[in-house]
């Protein structure tokens, strides 16, 4: 049996190398197929044909290297996954092709009516700032080789860009689109009035006409909500506008924790509010953890009563079960959360956090009491392990803590900063000695302040009151 194990996981290796390979092939497919289309379309200045493809390749071969290197370095997890690096990708090269039309089109300065604000508007929505604004950088470079006056192009279409970025912060707020868009509208105007009287001298030669078409692309820049809308179905992301909806404690599943659950329904808004602060000092995704928190014991609406939050004194069904029944009831509440949470049609990402929160931790006291029994058998640790996988990203991470350490603070038998302290103290240090966090792009200083948060939030649920003194009566 063990003998095999080595080479089980061997194999496991080899599979993960090829899927690895296949993807990193198909990336390559994806940039290169992008990079030929471009070149294909870069507008012919001269007789020198080849010599200008030779050009136009080596240009926009380099602003994809860079991006290669930049999602290599700092996002690597687009590049893991097709669908993300299409989208990025599609994204870029969709832009590109609007430019080639609209400068066939007549009309001065007519390629300021692409709306290139768009582009980190939506970027922003799905990953980060950061990324939004390399996206946008790169894709008005490759088209400023395709339109005149290209550094007048590039420069204003990238502080547009960067104040459309910064204007919307809280995205899924609509009424700020429009803000939005009136900043870039207005930036684009500043910008270009600065531009001809640098090159003019004159107030009286500026094209004022030209004005229209930033008028336009203001109003072009309100269509980044449909367009959030179609991505997020056909790319599988998920906006902040839906998380918030999904955290409605109103929404069907939710409520069906509420009255079927409704201890475990408790249980999860206290993590998530936990989990929620944690996120906030750290800088994880707020609303994305707060969800995933709401949701995360979501399979304990299938026989309800056999966790202890949900029983009534005196009245748990494991007093006369096989620890080890005990621990398959207990354990297939993860897998029962995913097969409701798909029947709901939750976004995978919210399933993930089912999957994720108790990582492969084993289910203790259960497996303590399998070991007091006179007629165990060995080698039974499997039977009493989560099967995972463990928490892979920063939220799943905070979730899975927020979890342990909340159900935790419910067996506390006084509560003071002392107690309180320990016990997320000694949690954390069980989860860490037990590699749960191995997959999750944590620091130490990141579970230094994940404790602090939630020691104080502790502290403030269990905070002593003032004992009043009693009346025994009523007076008239």
């Amino acid at each position: 049996m063990q003998s095999g194990f080595p080479n089980i996981q061997y194999m496991n290796e080899i599979r993960k190398g090829d899927e690895r390979k296949r993807k990193y092939y198909i990336n390559l497919v994806f940039f290169l197929l992008s990079i030929v289309i471009i070149v294909a379309i870069c507008p012919r200045k001269s007789i020198h044909v080849w010599n200008e493809i030779l050009g136009s390749t080596i240009l926009v071969s380099s602003c994809y290297i860079v991006l290669f290197m930049f999602l290599s370095h700092f996002r690597s997890e687009i590049l893991e996954v097709t669908r993300k690096t299409f989208f990025i990708i599609l994204t870029i090269l969709v832009f590109i092709l609007f430019t080639r039309v609209v400068i066939i089109l007549p009309g001065s300065i007519i390629q300021y009516l692409i709306p290139f604000a768009i582009i980190p508007l939506v970027i922003r929505t799905f990953y980060d700032a950061r990324l939004a604004m390399f996206i946008l950088l790169v894709t008005i470079m490759l088209a400023g080789l395709l339109v005149p006056d290209p550094f007048e192009f590039v420069f204003m279409n990238f502080i547009a860009g960067v104040i459309a970025l910064f204007s919307l912060s809280d995205n899924y707020r609509r009424g700020k689109l429009f803000i939005s868009a009136l900043l870039v509208v207005v930036s684009y105007s500043v910008i270009y009035f600065g531009i001809s009287l640098l090159h003019d001298g004159n107030i009286y030669s500026i094209n004022w006409s030209g004005y229209k078409w930033f008028v336009g692309n203001g109003f072009l820049v309100l269509l980044s909500y449909p367009l959030i809308f179609v991505f997020e179905k056909r790319f599988l992301f998920l906006s902040d506008t839906t998380l918030l909806e999904l955290s409605d404690t109103n929404q069907p599943l939710l409520r069906r924790l509420a009255e079927e659950a409704p201890g475990s329904f408790q249980h999860s808004r206290q993590v998530a509010n936990l989990a929620e602060e944690a996120a906030r000092e750290i800088g994880a995704n707020l609303l994305l953890v707060r969800a995933g928190a709401l949701y995360h014991d979501i399979g304990k609406v299938v026989n309800s009563q056999n966790f202890i939050e949900n029983q009534s004194l005196n009245s748990s069904p494991h007093t006369n079960l096989d620890p080890l029944e005990s621990s398959k009831l207990i354990i297939n509440h993860v897998n029962e959360g995913v097969l409701i949470a798909r029947k709901y049609k939750l976004p995978v990402q919210i399933i993930d956090f089912i999957r994720t929160h108790h990582g492969t931790t084993m289910t203790y006291f259960f497996y303590k009491k399998y070991l007091d029994m006179e007629d165990k058998e060995d080698g039974m640790e499997e039977e009493f392990t989560y099967p995972g996988p463990k928490p892979f990203s920063r939220e799943h991470a905070i979730v899975m803590m927020a979890d342990a350490v909340e159900a935790s603070s419910r067996t506390l038998d006084q509560f003071s900063a002392e107690s309180i302290s320990e016990l997320v103290e000694r949690i954390l240090i069980i989860q860490e000695q037990d590699d749960q966090f191995s997959d999750a792009p944590l620091t130490f200083k990141d579970i230094t302040d994940v404790k602090k948060v939630f020691k104080k939030c502790l502290s403030n649920i269990y905070h002593v009151r003032v004992a009043y003194p009693g009346r025994d009566s009523i007076s008239d």
